[in-house]
């Protein structure tokens, strides 16, 4: 189907490859116990799903971008169906934090850094093709629960309209694609908010994710994975998987096994 992502080499001959970043140790932050459960569980899922996982640790900032740029230039990118994007580490509202975050507001890598090193532009080999985005981390300091009443929430305002296109162009026709398209994005929580670990077994959300993923890859496109990621915390008020920076184009499904 046209609303389907192709898989279009055979398993045998596919060179999927995956990056997960995470960040335990800091020279001024917290450990992160229980992050290394976190590691274990996205590698053995990755690997199960196709993916050749490249895995860093302890990373600043600008390691981060560096690590980033090199795996985005990898030429198996040119022979696979996708990519998945993993980041673990201390957070806050401006982005991930790097190993020498101090108060912070030094060494943070914007989350605008992510996109610019995948998009269309930066990234050609992947043109087309879904780059999977997961990112856990905290994003403020707030509790994302708030007490309610049963009373009528205000009227939603209407959205905007549509963006109109000015008629009567004409383009003189080098191939033109979107800047940033085909990403699929969850964050461990909503904007300003913590998310939560235990020391021993790791993230809710990673460890969560796992879960969705190992019982829906087979039947289940991702944004239908994502969405029962976020439902299986609706008893749990105080963190909220968020889906943003969203520009999928069709459904993707992972065919794990084919």
């Amino acid at each position: 189907s046209s609303q389907i992502y192709p898989i279009q080499l055979p398993r045998e001959t596919r060179t999927r490859r995956a990056l997960l970043i995470c960040n335990i140790e800091f020279e001024y932050l917290s450990r992160r116990d229980g992050a290394e459960a976190d590691v274990e569980g996205m590698t053995k899922l990755l690997q199960g799903l196709g993916y050749v996982v490249d895995i860093h640790r302890n990373l600043t900032s600008q390691e981060m971008a560096t690590v980033m740029k090199d795996f985005a230039g990898h030429k198996e990118h040119c022979t696979s169906d996708s990519t998945f994007l993993v980041f673990m580490s201390h957070g806050v509202r401006a982005g991930l934090c790097g190993t020498k975050t101090k108060g912070g507001t030094t060494d943070i890598l914007s989350l605008d850094t992510i996109y610019e090193k995948f998009n269309n532009k930066s990234c050609q080999a992947l043109l087309g093709k879904p780059k999977v985005v997961i990112i856990q981390s905290c994003r403020g300091g707030k509790v994302g629960s708030v007490k309610v009443s049963d009373s009528a929430d205000p009227a939603v305002p209407p959205p905007s309209s549509a963006h109109r296109t000015p008629a009567g162009l004409e383009d003189d026709a080098i191939f033109e694609v979107h800047l940033e398209s085909d990403f699929a994005t969850l964050h461990s929580s909503t904007p300003d908010t913590v998310s939560w670990r235990n020391p021993e077994t790791g993230s809710c959300f990673i460890q969560c994710l796992i879960e969705q993923f190992r019982k829906h890859a087979c039947d289940s496109d991702l944004q239908e994975i994502f969405r029962k990621v976020q439902y299986s915390f609706g008893n749990f008020p105080r963190q909220l998987p968020s889906q943003e920076r969203t520009t999928m184009l069709r459904k993707f499904y992972l065919f794990p096994g084919h």
